[in-house]
């Protein structure tokens, strides 16, 4: 099957107008908060699951072709192709800043999700432009398509999540750095204002314009001045003016899983969940709602990771894993129609090489 039902024995039925969107929906997929203008908020996760996209890590062949050197066109406009990518198509090199090093399956660390028994390993050493080592902090891309898997964007009236569980290693194994270390980041799209390109442009125009929300792992390290302990809190990206800032503590006795979440409303804000454990979303682990960098989100084009560390060919970055990452819609009609599509096309496709061989 291509989507599957999550949470359905906590759905009850009821009517709401969104956007000019007339849909039926649960009333167990939003949570109400004074000082969110008043607007509900989808929970990442609860809906239909698009199980299209997405991974568990289970296959016996997972692997990556990392087609080195990596991307880095956002450092110098070099896109080094051809991208790097999963065996199971369902990931991509980032072509603005490339993929991480090492993209290796292992057990899943304990306490993890029940029934889980491989999850992904992220790190790397050469983020950055390839044979330059910068000595700053630089960031790599791992990209879960969603576009790219189902052949369209998701719209906001159709009310996308993502979720992911991701584990924090115990701090002797952290890259020995504060600052940013893992980014749980969104692919947004929207229409904007911008000025006309080009050397005779005069004046604005209206641009489909991306934008990557998310939520950013900070390390304090004990190392470093002012700092006692070592611990690790998360940042927003971002608010209305496109400034990050923080937004929950994380006390090193709490590393391990974390289950981290993001989904869009029909008026184009961006909400923000997290909690410790493995557990499922629910309005409790809300953090806030934005609307990043003063944008309306529009479509869902991705859901992405960003591993950093300091560029100086020695350093590796902290080993964090990850697990089941997932996107759900609640309004799911036509994603569903999109999905049989491809697993049709698939289907054909196989045929005829299966028919070919025979020859």
């Amino acid at each position: 099957m291509g989507i599957v039902m999550r949470n359905s024995t906590t759905l009850t039925a009821l009517s709401l107008l969104l956007a000019s969107f007339s849909v039926q929906v649960n009333s167990a997929v939003y949570a109400q908060y004074s000082g969110v203008s008043s607007y509900r908020v989808p929970v990442p996760g609860v809906g239909t699951k698009i199980d299209y996209v997405g991974d568990d890590f289970e296959g016996d062949e997972w692997r990556f072709v990392h087609n080195m050197p990596k991307s880095s066109r956002e450092l110098n406009e070099r896109s080094n192709g051809p991208m790097a990518y999963s065996i199971n198509r369902r990931w991509a090199e980032g072509p603005e800043r490339g993929q991480p090093d090492v993209l290796k399956v292992i057990p899943t660390p304990s306490n993890g999700l029940p029934g889980s028994k491989k999850s992904l390993q992220i790190t790397t050493l050469r983020s950055g432009i390839p044979g330059r080592n910068t000595n700053d902090v630089q960031q790599d891309d791992l990209i879960l398509g969603i576009a790219t898997r189902i052949g369209s964007t998701l719209q906001v009236a159709e009310l996308p999540s993502c979720v992911v569980r991701v584990y924090l290693p115990e701090p002797s194994l952290w890259e020995n750095r504060s600052g940013p270390h893992f980014g749980i980041r969104l692919g947004a799209r929207t229409t904007a204002r911008k000025p006309k390109e080009g050397f005779f442009a005069v004046g604005t125009e209206m641009r489909n314009e991306p934008y990557w929300p998310g939520i950013w792992i900070h390390f304090k390290s004990e190392t470093s001045r002012g700092v006692e302990k070592d611990s690790a809190f998360l940042k927003i990206r971002s608010n209305s003016r496109g400034i990050d800032f923080k937004s929950k503590d994380i006390p090193a006795e709490q590393f391990g899983w974390w289950t981290f979440g993001m989904s869009m409303s029909a008026d184009g804000q961006v909400h923000y969940f997290a909690k410790p454990g493995v557990e499922d979303l629910t309005k409790a682990d809300f953090l806030i709602s934005q609307f990043p960098y003063g944008y309306r989100a529009e479509r869902l084009n991705s859901f992405f990771f960003n591993i950093c560390n300091n560029n100086n060919g020695r350093t590796w970055s902290t080993p964090f894993v990850i697990d089941d990452p997932e996107v759900f819609v609640v309004n799911s009609s036509r994603v569903d129609q999109l999905v049989k599509r491809k697993i049709a096309s698939q289907q054909r496709r196989t045929q005829r090489t299966t028919s070919s061989s025979r020859k």
